[in-house]
C-alpha cells in the first residue's frame, strides 16, 4: 500500500548524491578471489595494499588510499595473486570509499571463510580530511559495537 504524501522517488541530498551514487559498484561484477589448503593454526595473517585506487562515483576522480586485510584463517587461506587481480579491478570502477572496504571483506570472507576478518580503508585526504573506514566479520578484534543493519532498516533508517 502507498502511504499517503509520501514520494517513491529517490531524492537527493544538497550537494546532489542520491541512492543511485550510494550503490554504485556494490553489485560489480569482480574476479573471485582462490585459496589454498591451510597447513597450520592459530596464527594471523596481515595483506597491506598501499596502492588502492578507485573512482569516485560521483565527481569521477580518483580515490587512492591503502586497503589493509587481516584474517585468522580456518580451513584456507588467500591465494595473493588472484587478490592482486581482485584489487585491480576497482582502478576503474565508482565505488565510495565505504562500500570498497565493505565489498572486500565480502569477498574475502566468500573466499576463504576465515574465523574472523577485518578490512581497514585509509585513504588519502580529500579537502583536508582523512577518512578511515573499517569493516569487521565474525569476532574481529576491536572496539564493542552495535550491529544497526543497513539503510531502510529499522527506526530512523532510509537511507537519504
Amino acid at each position: 500500500m502507498k502511504k499517503k504524501g509520501k514520494k517513491t522517488t529517490a531524492r537527493a541530498t544538497p550537494l546532489g548524491y542520491t541512492l543511485a551514487h550510494a550503490g554504485t559498484g556494490r553489485k560489480a561484477s569482480l574476479p573471485k578471489i582462490d585459496a589454498w589448503a591451510n597447513q597450520y593454526r592459530g596464527y594471523e595473517i596481515r595483506i597491506d595494499i598501499p596502492e588502492f585506487t578507485s573512482i569516485c562515483p560521483k565527481t569521477k576522480l580518483p580515490d587512492f588510499g591503502t586497503i589493509t586485510i587481516e584474517y585468522l584463517p580456518d580451513a584456507e587461506c588467500l591465494e595473493l595473486k588472484s587478490l592482486k587481480h581482485y584489487i585491480l579491478q576497482y582502478r576503474n570502477l565508482g565505488i565510495f570509499y565505504e562500500n570498497a572496504v565493505n565489498r572486500i571483506l565480502e569477498d574475502v570472507v566468500a573466499s576463504c571463510s576465515p574465523r574472523w576478518a577485518m578490512v581497514t580503508g585509509t585513504f588519502t585526504p580529500r579537502g583536508g580530511m582523512r577518512s578511515t573506514i573499517v569493516a569487521r566479520h565474525g569476532g574481529a578484534p576491536g572496539r564493542d559495537r552495535v550491529e544497526i543493519g543497513g539503510p531502510g532498516d529499522g527506526p530512523g533508517g532510509g537511507g537519504f
